[in-house]
């Protein structure tokens, strides 16, 4: 029913359409007497399809977001929901259902992903047996999902006369035999040797355009987060910045790449610049903001400003 003529529509909510939503998520843990903030109000939308990279040094909060998303931890505030499901209120039968069906995940390391007695048809018929699926559906599926990963032929081998790219395909298979709404890899390819890493990223792009799984990719490669369409960089907990990439047709129908890097201005109004940035123009503590018709400028205050002229007039 439409809204009465000259009354306020309501905004529709944040991320009403996005299949993975973050709101303001926070984690904080308690390490001793120690009280350590990993994710500090974070934002982040994933759309259904999308296919992601999320970057940043060591520390920044990007494997706890993983965690997080992966039904692994719980948030301490804010908002998160994936495929519609409430993570911070979910209960432990809702958690294990959630982790079952709604998502897949792959460590960094092999020997996690895999029972090392079973074969690599058995260790895909697993989830789904756990699960319920019926015996004849069991071998369909888990035949499908090796012979898309390219692992066809050695559906009969353990884990041990594999190699690591091998096993991190088969684990994608395994990752995959529920079929859930998103697949979550903490880096997937740390392992592996370049050649390698890309083959398993191949395997994580055919789950993502021939299977229509929604992909996050967690990982330090620039070769695997330049080959995604958004890079997602997290710095200190939150969003910092992200990067588009979009393919452009010249007058003769060459293509090429295009990347630009925007930074995140999140629902707080918060904005992280760049180191750099910060450094050339010697911006610190308090900035001054000037309202343009088209863009906001940032200055150093005026005490830092004198006591930077300051400094350089004692050199």
């Amino acid at each position: 029913m439409d809204a009465p003529s000259g009354m306020p529509t309501a905004n529709p909510e944040y991320g009403a359409n996005a299949l993975i939503v973050c709101d303001n998520v926070v984690r904080i843990y308690q390490v001793g007497q120690i009280e350590v903030q990993a994710l500090q109000g974070l934002d982040l939308l994933v759309d259904p399809g999308e296919m992601i990279a999320i970057i940043g040094a060591s520390g920044s909060g990007k494997s706890t977001l993983l965690n997080v998303l992966s039904g692994l931890d719980v948030p301490t505030a804010g908002r998160a929901h994936v495929a519609g499901r409430d993570l911070l209120r979910m209960s432990a039968a809702e958690r294990l259902d959630y982790r079952r069906h709604v998502v897949g995940f792959i460590w960094q390391q092999t020997s996690r992903n895999l029972l090392p007695y079973l074969t690599a048809a058995e260790n895909v018929a697993l989830p789904m047996s756990f699960a319920g699926v019926r015996a004849n559906d069991r071998r369909a599926r888990t035949a499908g999902l090796l012979d898309a990963m390219g692992m066809g032929a050695k559906a009969n081998r353990r884990p041990g006369e594999l190699s690591g790219g091998e096993q991190q395909r088969v684990a994608i298979a395994v990752a995959l035999a529920n079929r859930p709404r998103v697949l979550f890899a903490d880096e997937p390819t740390g392992e592996l040797d370049s050649a390698t890493g890309n083959e398993v990223f191949a395997a994580l792009r055919a789950a993502n355009t021939e299977l229509g799984t929604t992909v996050v990719i967690v990982t330090h490669d620039a070769e695997v987060s330049g080959q995604v369409q958004r890079t997602v960089a997290i710095r200190d907990g939150r969003t910092s910045s992200e990067t588009l990439r979009r393919t452009l047709l010249d007058e003769t129908g060459a293509s090429s790449l295009v990347a630009e890097e925007f930074a995140v201005l999140d629902r707080a109004g918060r904005l992280q610049l760049p180191a750099d940035f910060r450094a050339s123009l010697g911006l610190k503590h308090r900035v001054r903001l000037e309202l343009e018709s088209d863009h906001v400028g940032v200055w150093p205050g005026e005490s830092e400003k004198k006591a930077e002229n300051k400094q350089g007039g004692e050199r």
